[in-house]
């Protein structure tokens, strides 16, 4: 491309980090400065390659399960929260455990556990197989039924006399969420749904700023995040069901020209798990090939989480 293109490239705020990733994030941070390495994670800490790569060469060792962590050792819980029974097993074997469970899905964990006390089934939207979903499940073994899709619903089989609740997935799209919604209420009329929605605020703002972005006329919306990403992969989605076309990115790497050089505007954003220094990263590579680019507030976030009890006053001079 011409440097001298009028090509525009418009970087979006609110993008990136949420607070519950800068806080597990922190956790581990703050770990490897007070003990040092090896630090054992289960599960990615949060669903970034670069993230989790850059942890793993400073010293941390990402486990599936428990049963490879050695007895005695510290284990960090990931973002995306756990099961009971993982928190039972890490007690069982002495491990030192520090929870970097994001409040938001703590608060998902507490409505389930509320919903069992009061004798109710939780219908849970969410994507099989995702570290929340399987946390979130584990609250409410036989109590709990996950829902994936409309098509789910017509197949839901309870007793009359059933008493029902929803939860959601944190990271989902509102969108998406809204038909199986509305035909979860059409079949069960005395459905509980949460006071407040479960989709956490950093996902909603995410989702708002493309759409505030695709209101500004771009062509191709770029979003940094990794396929394993759950919010990332919903903000293409937003794009698409507005008639923009979008790509995932881990980074400059994977920005294929031919697909941005026809629009005379692109957009550009981050899931809440990808780091500013690759959102920056794609803006000079794309300043090299002549885009100039512009920030377009789409609204202000100032939410911060707390460190893990264990955590606090507990940080290096």
């Amino acid at each position: 491309m011409d440097a001298s293109s009028k090509h525009r490239l418009l970087i979006v705020n609110p993008r990136g980090f949420c607070a519950g990733v800068e806080r597990a994030i922190e956790v581990v941070d703050r770990l490897l400065e007070t003990s040092g390495s090896p630090l054992f994670v289960r599960r990615e800490i949060v669903h970034n390659k670069a993230v989790v790569e850059n942890f793993r060469s400073r010293g941390v060792i990402f486990v599936d399960e428990l049963d490879e962590v050695p007895d005695g050792e510290t284990v960090v819980f990931s973002a995306h929260g756990i099961a009971p029974v993982v928190r039972q097993e890490a007690a069982n074997r002495n491990l030192q455990a520090i929870d970097a469970t994001c409040p938001l899905v703590t608060k998902v964990h507490q409505e389930v556990v509320r919903h069992v006390k009061e004798n109710r089934h939780t219908l849970l939207i969410g994507h099989a197989g995702h570290d929340e979903v399987l946390g979130t499940m584990g609250e409410a073994p036989g109590r709990i039924t996950l829902i994936t899709s409309v098509d789910d619903v017509a197949g839901l089989d309870f007793p009359a006399d059933t008493k029902l609740a929803l939860s959601t997935q944190t990271t989902l799209s509102v969108d998406e969420t809204r038909e199986i919604v509305e035909a979860l209420h059409k079949r069960f009329s005395d459905l509980v749904e949460p006071r407040k929605s479960d989709i956490c605020y950093a996902t909603q703002n995410r989702q708002d700023a493309v759409k505030v972005l695709v209101s500004e006329g771009i062509g191709h919306l770029l979003v940094v995040g990794s396929q394993s990403s759950s919010n990332s992969r919903r903000l293409c989605e937003v794009a698409e069901n507005l008639g923009v076309s979008a790509t995932l990115i881990d980074g400059p790497e994977d920005i294929v020209m031919e697909d941005l050089t026809p629009h005379a505007t692109i957009g550009l954003t981050a899931g809440a798990s990808a780091p500013e220094h690759l959102v920056q990263a794609v803006v000079e590579h794309l300043a090299e090939e002549g885009w100039q680019s512009e920030e377009l507030v789409a609204l202000q976030e100032d939410v911060r989480f707390s460190l893990p009890s264990e955590l606090l006053g507990n940080k290096p001079d």
